[in-house]
């Protein structure tokens, strides 16, 4: 899509932020996405919705695939999870640490390996039913069975006999380690002691979820009507391409500090209609840089109602270790030495990334990742050629596979797909054809490893480095390249049983240095660079954190402020 920009002037108002201009996409837009824009334009304009207009209007990102907390994966679709259900532990909105959620407090013992938690006493179903500690227990169950299917079932290893359970080798539920004591109390058996565990306990694989819904209903629970949810927002509507409505849950434990009664999240994929939307004012926030037109990236950045961050997640290259040749860890490693980090930062994404020597991001929690393979053309061709392809002779024609994520994320995506099979062509010879695949299939064939070299991208789930090395443990449903090494699991093993941190560091350093020099399934492309947009003079309760954690709860939308109005002086003037 080639979308283009203009400059038109605008009212000299507060909406302005003080700028002269405002960049209004003149997009050639589908029909579809002219219906939507038109639509709520002319909606806005009248003052006519055939219902109730949202306290809060957010552009989100794609359609969600689920919202079923157990083997949710993408992190548009994470948002409006985490709204709907809580788990025992929930991420502070400032710092994004762990804090209480369902659980009022926690305890630890001694040695690390056992947590208690307490239930809060006013923990409830949104349908009015207790939340009580088997509703924990079977949650946890269900994310951790593998008919279930969940790539996210690894969040729960650390916990005695899980993994043995997810694999087939231990079939009695009551050998896994989480049990109720009573109503109000679980009990979680660690195999060892896991310092960010209280953090995995945030995430939503982790959430409760309603047992006797999905007993009734099946697949089909999230459709039930209520829905039973035990965070602070209910599901009101869920209508495909057009919006998922939210509306806050009077039963939560902490309605009182919920801000906003009404939130739509709108599955906004084009960044043309994107920041349409969100300059006529029909949307209040757009969360991500990738629904904002990279053409003016530099300007946006500017203003002072786009806000830049740091975050823990990256862009990275996948090689399916399966296929000949990247069965060959010497083609992997040149095809790396090949790649010029600086030059994809510069030339193409222009949103304050910063070149990856390593896969760990700079700023992760007690950790200080080693460099991996640089920028070594030469290198890279003495490799090739030990391999058996000298000058790129004889390598056969493979495929680099990215996915049409839609908008702003499809052209970056297809951008740097251009430049690396420039650089490949460049330095070492060879050609790699370009294949753009349409999102869902694009994921589900790296799922099954039916691939050459693949596009990805990893955000943190928590603030410690294991949230990024253990996606290649042999286990991980997210390791998605067929690499396995008994080594590396045995670090990372060893590593997160380690209550020493500096000794922890020290074994994740060998287990990253292993996956990125030595074995290399996996290329570091870039560290992201947040960026969202939003009023702050309006909107409240959105803070700049590692972990780019903006629980909806805690935004808020304040009126407009009111224009000064002068009157018509009386009298005369002394």
């Amino acid at each position: 899509m080639n979308d283009e920009a203009r400059n038109l002037p605008v009212k000299d108002d507060d909406s302005s932020f003080g700028f002269r201009t405002s960049f209004v996409i003149q997009a050639k837009l589908s029909r579809f996405q002219f219906r939507t824009v038109l639509l709520a334009l002319v909606l806005l304009a009248s003052g006519c919705q055939r219902e109730p207009r949202a306290d809060l209007t957010i552009i989100n990102g794609g359609e969600p695939e689920t919202l079923d907390p157990a083997i949710v994966t993408g992190v548009s679709e994470m948002r409006i999870t985490k709204a709907l259900f809580e788990g025992l532990v929930k991420l502070d909105p400032v710092n994004a640490r762990p804090v209480p959620g369902l659980a009022e407090r926690w305890e630890k013992s001694p040695d690390g390996r056992t947590y208690t938690f307490f239930l809060r006493t006013n923990a409830a179903w949104s349908t009015g039913e207790p939340i009580t500690a088997r509703d924990v227990v079977w949650s946890w169950l269900r994310a951790l069975d593998p008919a279930t299917g969940g790539d996210y079932a690894g969040q729960l290893f650390y916990i005695r006999n899980a993994e043995e359970f997810n694999s087939g080798k231990v079939k009695d539920l009551a050998q896994v380690g989480v049990r109720s004591l009573d109503d109000r109390t679980v009990r979680v058996e660690l195999n060892s002691p896991v310092a960010f565990f209280p953090d995995m306990c945030a995430f939503p694989t982790l959430a409760v979820v309603p047992r006797q819904t999905i007993e009734r209903l099946g697949e089909r629970w999230l459709k039930a009507r209520p829905l039973p949810v035990s965070g602070p927002y209910q599901l009101e509507a869920w209508r495909l391409n057009d919006k998922v409505r939210l509306r806050k849950n009077p039963r939560y434990y902490a309605a009182a500090e919920t801000q906003t009664e009404l939130i739509d999240l709108l599955p906004i994929g084009s960044p043309s209609t994107a920041l349409n939307l969100y300059e006529t004012g029909v949307a209040d926030i757009i969360w991500d840089k990738d629904l904002m037109p990279t053409e003016l990236m530099d300007l946006l950045r500017q203003r002072p109602d786009f806000h830049s961050f740091n975050y823990l997640g990256g862009y990275f290259l996948r090689f399916n270790v399966t296929r000949k040749p990247f069965t060959d860890p010497r083609v992997r490693q040149a095809l790396a030495l090949a790649v010029d980090k600086a030059r994809i930062v510069r030339k193409i994404t222009r949103a304050g990334e910063s070149p990856a020597t390593h896969f760990t991001p700079t700023g992760t929690a007690n950790y200080d990742p080693p460099d991996g393979l640089p920028y070594d053309p030469e290198r890279a061709r003495r490799l090739l050629a030990e391999a058996g392809y000298p000058s790129g002779q004889g390598f056969p024609r493979v495929a680099y596979a990215f996915d049409a994520s839609g908008g702003g994320a499809a052209k970056l995506n297809a951008k740097i797909a251009v430049e690396l099979q420039q650089m490949w062509r460049e330095a070492l010879g060879i050609e790699i054809e370009l294949r753009q695949i349409e999102r869902k299939i694009f994921f589900n064939a790296q799922s099954r490893l039916d691939y050459d070299v693949s596009r990805s991208s990893w955000v943190g789930d928590y603030n410690d480095p294991n949230t990024f090395l253990d996606l290649f443990t042999s286990t991980s449903g997210n390791n998605r390249t067929g690499w396995k090494n008994t080594r590396y699991d045995d670090l990372l093993r060893e590593a997160n049983q380690q209550t020493d941190l500096k000794h922890r560091a020290a074994l994740l350093r060998q287990a990253e240095t292993l996956l990125l020099c030595d074995e290399a399934p996996i290329v570091p492309l870039y560290f992201y660079a947040g960026l969202n947009a939003y009023d702050p003079r309006r909107i409240s309760g959105i803070h700049p954190n590692l972990l780019d954690e903006h629980p909806l709860q805690a935004i808020r939308k304040s009126p407009p402020p009111a224009r000064l109005r002068l009157s018509k002086p009386t009298g005369r003037t002394p």
